[in-house]
């Protein structure tokens, strides 16, 4: 995989993600200090903060690990959206800190459903604390986001917090849309579509959105943003689902096949599925297999997806998705250098599988 960073005029993406891990990073610890000991000490090591004993790392020696912490792509559009309508990063901080919390919320709660071992390139938290103190520690998550938005003291806060609380909604039902594809052996192109909109999409448009609205946009700006981050959210998925299949473990952190050996119905495999081609039905038959699938299998149903056409069409939609996201960003009317920069985080965000 290409590793690329995007530069434009000023700041590069990585250097704005790694502003806003900086600016973010006291508010959410705060927040998370905050958890009783039992959610705390997950909650530290789920984020990267410590190891599973609850030992803080200290000295670059030490930790955190690689990775740790994830992209931060989420509220590093929280902040820019805020400076596009004229707005500070500053008053968007208690906005992007509930964003990552309902991130990784879901996180922890996905690894959960889907049996994962690793994220971020070590153990996910069920696998170390249990499924069940796992699944309380994202409802704390959750519950702390909620939270640290109501109690800010933002004009914003009470419609951030509504809009935070629908995202979570649409997050949860793609979620569970996700789970019933997965026991289906009939799955439509434009259900799957949908479903990543609601489990991927709807909290990066949020981000945007609650971004405009901390940051005082008008009702034109917060929409074109908020269809900003829509389009950019749903490519954004495409992103993670080719990179499930034909990642590379050392940028993901996961297994090369992992989507394929879970038999997830991402959106290339779905496109695959339904392309009806030869490729397309041979790749059904090894889905519909109940006996695991081998190493051999899943490089050759790797194979199938792309030769149906699955691995292509999801890099058209990324392409196409971020040309629209692009479209709506300069509808927004934003400040210079918040539109160089959010264009850029979107482009870095859409071309991680190169």
């Amino acid at each position: 995989m290409t590793t690329i960073d995007v530069k434009t005029e000023g700041r590069s993406a990585r250097e704005v993600l790694a502003w806003s891990r900086a600016t973010v990073e006291p508010t959410l610890r705060a927040a998370v200090d905050t958890l009783p000991s039992s959610m705390r000490r997950i909650a530290r090591y789920h984020f990267g903060w410590c190891n599973e004993y609850g030992q803080r790392y200290e000295a670059p020696e030490n930790g955190p690990y690689k990775g740790a912490g994830g992209k931060a792509i989420r509220p590093t559009l929280v902040l820019l959206s805020a400076q596009a309508v004229g707005g500070t990063a500053a008053a968007a901080v208690p906005a992007a800190a509930a964003v990552e919390l309902v991130h990784n919320f879901s996180l922890v709660h996905d690894d959960v459903l889907d049996g994962d071992l690793t994220r971020r390139h070590r153990r996910t938290a069920w696998s170390v604390f249990g499924v069940k103190a796992a699944i309380l520690a994202g409802d704390a998550l959750l519950t702390l986001a909620l939270d640290v938005l109501a109690a800010c003291g933002h004009p914003a806060a009470t419609d951030g917090t509504r809009m935070l609380s629908a995202a979570v909604q649409a997050l949860i039902d793609g979620q569970s849309a996700d789970l019933d594809l997965e026991h289906r052996s009939q799955v439509d192109l434009l259900e799957c579509v949908s479903m990543a909109e609601g489990k991927t999409g709807a909290l990066i448009e949020c981000a945007c959105a609650v971004g405009a609205t901390f940051g005082g946009g008008s009702p034109q700006q917060r929409e074109s943003l908020r269809s900003f981050g829509a389009h950019l959210g749903l490519a954004f998925q495409h992103v993670d689902d080719l990179l499930g299949i034909w990642g590379d473990p050392a940028v993901t952190g996961k297994p090369v096949n992992s989507d394929v050996r879970s038999r997830k119905k991402s959106l290339p495999v779905v496109a695959a599925l339904t392309s009806g081609t030869p490729a397309g039905f041979e790749l059904a038959e090894l889905y519909r297999r109940e006996a695991p699938l081998s190493d051999t299998d899943l490089a050759h149903a790797a194979n199938l997806i792309d030769v149906a056409g699955g691995r292509g069409w999801s890099h058209t939609q990324v392409d196409d998705l971020l040309a629209q996201a692009m479209r709506q960003l300069q509808a927004a009317n934003p400040t210079p250098r918040a539109a160089r920069e959010l264009g850029s985080l979107a482009r870095l965000a859409t071309h991680r599988y190169s």
